[in-house]
Formats: structure tokens, sequence, C-alpha cells
């Protein structure tokens, strides 16, 4: 793949209930951008990460990555790119250990057993959690099972990291350091979110969705600066941009 530019073009999607997800979404993200996805509950995020990779296939418009279609012939190449960290982790933590959970990707490449050992590691130790690796999931604090998650898609080494609702149950201490640890990450990045805040400190372009289909895509301060824009959108202004009602009603 050269230079795994991310594009949708006129993507529709309906579910089978006659539930309409995506109606008519169309963007670009190039090599090295972090976008964040936004909208209410229901607007279509979850459903437009579900296309990158090929768990959804469109009604009608199509998705590319790196150039390829998202189409059955291609979908090993795609996934190998794309690494997707669902919402829970538990939709990704299935093995007895941490370690078995890692290793599951690189064993099913036909990779050496000790390269396996040595992506493993390397990938538990970039997000902080080599000291688990012989723990079983099930026992792990939810900002453990989210690192852990994340170790399973950088195991397979994605050029494009997708994650959905990534700071979701997480208490303040595991939110931060997980920020801190997306930072450090080269990959082009594409975060649905409710988190307004870490859309801000990840994210240099914003694209909202609103009832499936895209309102809005541009440089993320200039969207949250809109406050009619956010207001249609059923969203607030990120805690950091509104008034301080201690500062404006002092005891």
């Amino acid at each position: 793949m050269s230079h795994h530019i991310v594009e949708a073009n006129d993507l529709h999607y309906t579910y089978p209930d006659g539930t309409v997800g995506l109606s008519g979404v169309s963007f670009r993200i190039m090599h090295g951008e972090s976008v964040a996805l936004v909208g209410e509950n229901g607007a279509g995020k979850s459903t437009l990460l579900l296309h990158l990779n090929g768990f959804l296939s469109a009604a009608n418009g199509e998705v590319r990555i790196g150039g390829y279609p998202i189409v059955p012939g291609n979908l090993n190449t795609i996934r190998r790119a794309v690494g997707m960290v669902f919402q829970n982790p538990d939709d990704q933590l299935f093995m007895p250990t941490v370690f078995d959970d890692v290793a599951f990707g690189p064993l099913n490449l036909g990779l050496a057993d000790a390269e396996v050992e040595n992506r493993v590691l390397e990938a538990l130790d970039t997000v902080g959690a080599a000291h688990l690796k012989r723990r079983p999931p099930y026992k792990l604090s939810q900002g453990e099972k989210r690192s852990v998650a994340i170790a399973t898609v950088l195991v397979m080494s994605p050029d494009i990291l997708v994650m959905d609702e990534p700071t979701s149950s997480l208490d303040p201490m595991s939110r931060a350091r997980l920020i801190e640890l997306l930072k450090t990450f080269r990959h082009t990045k594409i975060i649905a979110t409710h988190d307004l805040d870490m859309a801000m400190d990840l994210c240099e372009r914003t694209i909202v969705l609103h009832r499936g289909k895209i309102t809005a895509d541009g440089p993320t301060f200039k969207i949250f600066q809109d406050e009619a824009l956010l207001h249609r959108s059923s969203l607030e202004k990120p805690l950091r941009m509104q008034d301080c009602p201690v500062r404006n009603n002092p005891e």
C-alpha cells in the first residue's frame, strides 16, 4: 500500500431493521493525520468505523484504503494496515492470558515463535503493560484492558489506528495515561469519541456526524468554537472552552 490514504465516497448503509446508519458520507484522510469523529449517540460514528476494515459493507458507495477498495479479496491486506480498537475491550480479549491475546494475531500470520514473543513484549512495553503478560484479561481493570486491547492492535504493526470511544469508562489517571500514549504514535489516527477535550489534545482535524451525514469537517478548534453547530449536533463545547462557574460566581 502506498500513502495509506483513507477515502470514503458517497457511503450509504442501512441496518436490517431499516435504521439508516450512513447517508452519503464522503471524506479523505491523509497519511499521518489525526482525526476525531464526533456526534451524538446514533449519529453513525461506530457504523462508519466498522466500514474502515470491512466489518460492515456499504449498500452504496465505496471505502478505499491506500487506493485499495474494501472488497472481500482485499480484506487481509486492509486489515493488516488498519488496526481497530473497539469501544469495549472485552470484545477483543478472549484468550486465557494477556500474552496469548496479544500473540493471537502474529501467530495467525504464521510467524516464528521467537518473533511472535519479541513482537508481543514490544507491544506490551509500548503501552506500559509488560507486567500484565501472565494475567488473565478478566482480572484487569478497565484501563489495563484498554492498554492490552491497544497492544493487540500494535503488535500487527498497522499504519492506521482506528479507535471507538477509547476513554470510555476510564478513571482520570488512566485517561491521562492513554492520551499521553496516543500522542507518541505516528500512525494515522481516526478516533470516534464523545470526549471533546481528548479530541483537542490529539486531533488537529474533526469530522462531525449528525444523523448519518457529515455536517462539518475542519480544524478541531474552529469546529468546537461553533456553538450553533455543536447545538445542532447535540454536543457541548469541551470543558476547557466553557466559562468557569467558580470564576464567574465567586463565593
